[in-house]
């Protein structure tokens, strides 16, 4: 428990010992972790003997002893995988401003650069995407789409909602909400496969976010 207890919130890698009623249990060498169903990934398959890096959600004591309960499917981990992997995170130059994600499927992440001169995307996508994929690889192929935060909330909605391109941002401050156009061929993009795009774009920036279509928009603005 000693041992463990400030580790909280950290990275480990274990190895799956064995699964019962879909509980993974890992060893984590000198004692064993447990990733409950609630904290897989959907749709991955643990098997016996498997290396897999995991988030430690929680140590707690109980009355068999110290519990780790670990997760695969927590932003934190996603972070903590970059921090792993981009230099400039560790050093400090780049900062990750917020994380959201749907493990197995998406995630949006959120970055910016205190040195003018380092491009935080750049840094985190790696030469070739090399640093970007590491991760893809580490998730199982969950994509993983990087954007710029800004402190303008429209510059800021606008890029969260990448890969599509959008034409405007209208904010209501009060209401935290935003109205997006976009040209009516990218408007299934903005909104993304059962409107996971919008999802993470709108947890990401803490904005309620309506996609518009262009021409519904025009026409709005003329009647």
């Amino acid at each position: 428990y000693d041992e463990f207890i400030n580790r909280e919130n950290e990275i480990i890698t274990g190895m799956v010992q064995r699964i019962n009623k879909n509980h993974v249990y890992i060893d984590l060498g000198k004692t064993e972790g447990v990733l409950p169903p609630a904290e897989q990934i959907e749709g991955e398959v643990y098997e016996q003997g498997d290396r897999i890096k995991l988030y430690i959600l929680e140590v707690k004591k109980t009355t068999k002893g110290p519990q780790i309960i670990l997760s695969r499917s927590h932003p934190g981990l996603v972070k903590r995988l970059f921090e792993l992997e981009v230099p400039e995170i560790q050093e400090g130059v780049v900062d990750i401003y917020a994380i959201s994600r749907e493990a197995g499927s998406r995630t949006k992440v959120a970055v910016y650069s205190k040195d003018e001169n380092v491009d935080p995307v750049g840094a985190c996508v790696g030469s070739k995407g090399a640093r970007v994929k590491a991760l893809v690889e580490e998730l199982n192929g969950e994509k993983i789409d990087i954007i710029i935060w800004s402190k303008n909330p429209e510059t800021f909605i606008a890029n969260s909602l990448s890969p599509s391109k959008v034409i405007s941002v209208e904010t209501n401050e009060r209401e935290k909400s935003a109205v997006v156009v976009v040209p009516d061929y990218q408007l299934s993009l903005a909104i993304g496969k059962e409107g996971q795009n919008a999802r993470l774009a709108a947890k990401l920036t803490n904005w309620k976010i309506d996609i518009k279509p262009e021409s519904e928009y025009n026409e709005g603005n003329l009647s």
